[in-house]
């Protein structure tokens, strides 16, 4: 029997900026854009979500929502030691483990329960854990697929931990609104109740055929799949046999505006090269992974003559192939950036003998990965990844 953990950090960036800082603990804190300016909430608390602030809300709303907020500008580098150190925990408890974002991952837990004692003891062990070694939250979902582990982990947050077993899909899904289905965004909800389908249990009795018709047939496909328990497999899936890197952004509601995409694809490039370089990899070939509002996913890669030198490459790279692959308004669901044909650095790896610009960029960001480590709260982030002051 499958046991698949969802483990996700809750309002993690906001959470280690209240961590970092005692005084705003338990304060309404907004992390992202400074309010004057255009930009957008990266990440909010919990307490600015009672306020009804999200996600990628623009800055100005977010200000007149909750004018009393702490507005505060992100702090990447930060954020990926922390979430550094607490993916090292959880990959130590099983080799079968995949990290799809700065903040949440999958962990196979098949045949662990003599080792470490029935799931529920052991998402116990683990938040427990986490929380003792960074003073972090984590909600925890656990279920024979990965569509239901995500599932159970947002039904319980903050603090949360569900167990779907085996047998009891059905019973966990109709406890769930339709909006609850992860990647029913507002489009397709409003296109349901369009056709007067209102819950869970009226999806689940459309037969495939009709909903493929409906809906289209990416997304009839995806909903017929997602009313059942099952996992549509386009979610996450598995990574190629050939070893690769790569990070994944779901948006809360879709997006079709470039700031927005290009500021979330220099993020995972810095996400991936952090990671490429604190592994000692080296690749040449980005890919770009992109899912627009009707579930239809494309995806193009490039490959490069040279060893990729720095999250600038990655990011110039990307955005190339977004170009080919965005028209520049389709509603985008999710994004993606990764690496392929990655391999181990050794002594006989040869950078360009004279210094281009981002070889020199990459001699920057080994320095900046090494200050990272070796000094904890540090607040070194690219000026790019800021936003000014009004």
């Amino acid at each position: 029997m499958k046991v698949i953990f969802h483990v996700d950090l809750d309002a993690f960036y906001a959470s280690v900026e209240q961590l970092d800082n005692p005084n705003i603990k338990g304060k309404p804190v907004i992390v992202g854009a400074r309010p004057g300016s255009r930009g957008v909430v990266s990440s909010c608390s919990y307490e600015a979500r009672r306020f009804g602030i999200r996600s990628a809300m623009p800055i100005s709303q977010a200000y007149r929502k909750c004018p009393q907020a702490v507005f505060l500008p992100g702090r990447m580098e930060r954020y990926l030691q922390v979430s550094d150190h607490v993916m090292s925990i959880l990959e130590s408890y099983t080799p079968v483990f995949r990290q799809i974002s700065i903040d949440e991952a999958f962990l196979d837990l098949s045949g662990t329960k003599r080792l470490y004692g029935p799931p529920l003891a052991l998402a116990d062990t683990i938040k427990k854990q986490i929380f003792e070694e960074t003073g972090l939250i984590l909600s925890v979902g656990i279920a024979p697929n990965k569509y239901l582990a995500k599932l159970a982990s947002e039904y319980g947050k903050p603090d949360g931990l569900t167990m779907v077993k085996p047998g009891e899909e059905i019973l966990f899904l109709d406890k769930l609104q339709l909006k609850d289905l992860w990647g029913v965004g507002k489009k397709t909800l409003s296109r349901l109740l369009e056709l007067n389908i209102r819950s869970v249990k009226r999806l689940r009795e459309i037969p495939e055929d009709i909903l493929r018709s409906m809906m289209g047939e990416a997304c009839g496909r995806y909903l017929y799949n997602a009313a059942r328990g099952k996992d549509p497999g386009n979610i996450y899936p598995e990574k190629p046999k050939s070893h690769s890197i790569s990070s994944e952004i779901t948006f809360e509601s879709d997006k079709n505006d470039q700031s927005t995409i290009k500021r979330s694809i220099l993020e995972l490039s810095q996400q991936i090269m952090y990671r490429l370089i604190k592994g000692g990899w080296k690749t040449n070939t980005v890919r770009l992974k992109l899912r627009f509002f009707d579930f239809n996913t494309t995806g193009s890669q490039k490959t490069i003559k040279h060893w990729i030198t720095s999250s600038d490459e990655i990011y110039s790279i990307a955005t190339e192939l977004l170009k080919k692959r965005w028209d520049g308004s389709t509603p985008v669901r999710l994004i993606g950036v990764g690496t392929a044909n990655v391999k181990k650095q050794d002594l006989s790896t040869q950078w360009e003998l004279f210094d281009d610009p981002f070889n020199k960029k990459r001699k920057v960001e080994e320095a900046v990965a090494h200050i990272r480590q070796s000094i904890s709260g540090s607040g070194l982030t690219r000026a790019s990844l800021l936003k000014k002051k009004p």
